[in-house]
């Protein structure tokens, strides 16, 4: 019989995980603080469903009425200022399966729109928790000695809510098609224990910025594709500092080991 972690209807995943990688971490150093310890967290974020605190939703409201179009061709302009991609790069276009955010209805745009800003607060909250877990591993005495490496995502963003968002991504893996009209209804539960929701592929493509397509089209940079952070401050004196070559995954480990 599988028994729920917890009873408490505010009960957030992310949370849960950052206070037990804390706790473990005090604990393991406390026992033996010369050992070098391995530290595994991986989040839910922003994998579906996305589910998140009411008062994280609440900060982004109205900050994509924009739309997916607009709200991609902002991103690219910030991504160049940041030195993250060339200043001469050029954005793919938006391929013809998925809509233009102008063609479509009044109450679309306040769905999607609304949708989207529960995945940005997910994401928000997700940076606030691993937050909490890098305050503690700073604490530690050899904090400056202590390799960090924060990767974004497991893949590129998801196009598996569809064209219209879902309440249960599942709905989509069996072949139920959900209304518009009972969507809105439910519109102020997402992001709550109701449902299994995610948004529409336009903002999956939106989040890929500057490439092209999804996770689930690998033969693009857009599926495959993920930010990587490391921190070593006694070896990597380059702080702030961007790397522009091809990497993969797999060349993590061999490159630490050297």
């Amino acid at each position: 019989q599988l028994v729920p972690r917890s009873t408490d209807p505010n009960y957030i995943l992310t949370t849960d995980l950052v206070d037990k990688s804390i706790s473990w971490l005090r604990q393991t150093r406390s026992i033996d603080s010369e050992k070098p310890f391995f530290l595994y967290m991986s989040t839910g974020a922003t994998h579906a469903p996305h589910h998140v605190r009411p008062e994280f939703i609440a900060k982004y409201k109205g900050q994509f009425d924009m739309g997916w179009d607009v709200y991609r061709e902002q991103t690219f302009e910030r991504q160049k200022k940041l030195g993250v991609i060339p200043a001469d790069t050029k954005l793919t276009p938006r391929p013809a399966e998925l809509p233009a955010w102008d063609s479509l209805s009044a109450d679309q745009k306040k769905l999607f729109a609304h949708m989207m800003e529960v995945f940005a607060a997910f994401t928000d909250e997700t940076d606030h928790e691993m937050g909490r877990l890098l305050e503690a591993v700073r604490s530690l005495p050899d904090a400056d000695n202590t390799i960090v490496l924060y990767e974004v995502g497991d893949n590129g963003s998801s196009a598996e809510g569809g064209l219209v968002g879902l309440l249960n991504e599942n709905s989509f893996f069996n072949g139920v098609p959900e209304s518009l009209e009972d969507n809105l209804k439910a519109m102020d539960e997402l992001g709550g224990p109701k449902h299994f929701n995610h948004f529409p592929a336009g903002w999956a493509w939106a989040m890929n910025t500057p490439f092209q397509w999804a996770k689930q089209i690998a033969s693009h940079l857009g599926g495959v594709r993920n930010p990587l952070v490391i921190s070593w401050p006694t070896k990597i004196k380059d702080k702030g500092g961007v790397r522009s070559q091809f990497h993969h995954v797999i060349d993590i480990a061999p490159t630490i080991y050297e």
